[in-house]
């Protein structure tokens, strides 16, 4: 049965007012408009607890108990790719049957949702300690420093890549339906190399990569590519070239030339290509490129192109602007990661000296 309306407080009280004047329900109800069983049910309730308020309106009662609850939260907290059909296995197991939606709305109550996992390099304690190093070192530094940095890397575009992970509404049988379909070939269809660079007044030349990419290549693209973006930039004296650690990045002819160019690098973390900004602008890229949908490599390459320079100033101004936050987070990713080292080291000692204690 439906919930029916709530009558105000107003309408209440001339129920309650005319049945102590000694008034019968069916003369109250015809003189309210109302029916006779809402002003009976409404004179029970007066009669009941003496005062005339609503009663909350509880609804139906929670499937899964507060103990039910700390179980999932506690699982989810521990293993957080956890998936609802685990957790109904585990409710389950221990008597109580639900859905995976009631997982869900469980869960969203709780503050938690369901996100794609972030992809980042695999890191090892060297690498964490140079990522921290890195925050640590910068993490005071104004906006003004970060305009002056002009940040760059390299990215693989496939002819059919993000398009596979596409979504279509469509009726229930027209799955195979041409436009509600997405081509795909072996191996993606080919790709193209691109590189790039951008500060926070824009984007710079998106030039293509033909082959592999060898030191002396690289010190060539970055002479007619890298030189005119900075100058199109209006970067002016001072500003900070930002690549990775690659070996021909690092490599004594490419240092060589930055030096004889006087342009100064910056110097960056191994295995960070996540705290690069640009690789949100690629994000972006591969985004609009697919809306384009492109026939072949050469279109591929000329929508690169033409999406690359549409990208606006205000979303690089925004990211360089932002970028503090980046700094922040891995500092508090890597106090955290220090306080498990020594609580995990601790915890070692104290068990060798357990184990000693046993053999004396």
């Amino acid at each position: 049965m439906a919930k029916t309306k709530e009558r105000s407080k107003d309408v209440r009280d001339k129920i309650v007012d005319r049945h102590k004047a000694g008034m019968g329900y069916k003369t109250i109800a015809k003189q309210l408009g109302e029916k006779v069983t809402t002003v009976g049910a409404i004179i029970r309730k007066w009669k009941k607890h003496k005062i005339i308020v609503n009663l909350p309106r509880p609804g139906a009662p929670c499937k899964i108990s507060s103990c039910g609850v700390a179980m999932i939260m506690r699982t989810v907290s521990n293993q957080p790719r956890t998936t609802r059909e685990d957790l109904v296995n585990d409710l389950k197991a221990a008597g109580t049957i639900v859905t995976k939606k009631t997982i869900g709305n469980t869960l969203r109550h709780e503050g938690l949702k369901s996100c794609s996992a972030r992809k980042v390099p695999l890191l090892k304690k060297a690498h964490i300690h140079g990522r921290l190093k890195f925050a640590n070192e910068h993490l005071n530094d104004s906006v003004d420093n970060w305009v002056k940095v002009l940040w760059s890397d390299e990215t693989k575009m496939d002819l059919f890549g993000i398009n596979s992970t596409r979504r279509v509404w469509r009726r229930r049988n027209a799955a195979y339906d041409p436009k509600n379909t997405i081509p795909t070939v072996k191996h993606g269809g080919g790709n193209i190399m691109h590189g790039g660079c951008f500060s926070a007044k824009g984007t710079g030349q998106l030039h293509r990569i033909k082959g592999t990419m060898d030191g002396a290549m690289y010190r060539q693209f970055l002479g007619e590519n890298l030189l005119p973006s900075a100058r199109a930039l209006k970067m002016g004296r001072g500003w900070v070239f930002q690549h990775d650690n690659d070996p021909k990045h690092m490599a004594k002819a490419t240092k060589e030339w930055l030096k004889k160019k006087h342009i100064k690098d910056l110097e960056w973390p191994s295995q960070s290509s996540d705290r690069n900004p640009i690789e949100n602008l690629c994000r972006e890229l591969k985004v609009r490129v697919a809306k384009r949908q492109p026939r072949n490599l050469n279109d591929l390459e000329k929508i690169c192109k033409e999406e690359w320079d549409k990208i606006p100033p205000v979303m690089c101004a925004n990211l360089v602007a932002n970028y503090k936050k980046h700094l922040t987070s891995e500092c508090q990713q890597g106090f955290c990661h220090q306080v498990l080292s020594h609580v995990l080291q601790r915890g070692q000692i104290l068990i060798s000296l357990f184990k000693i204690q046993i053999n004396l």
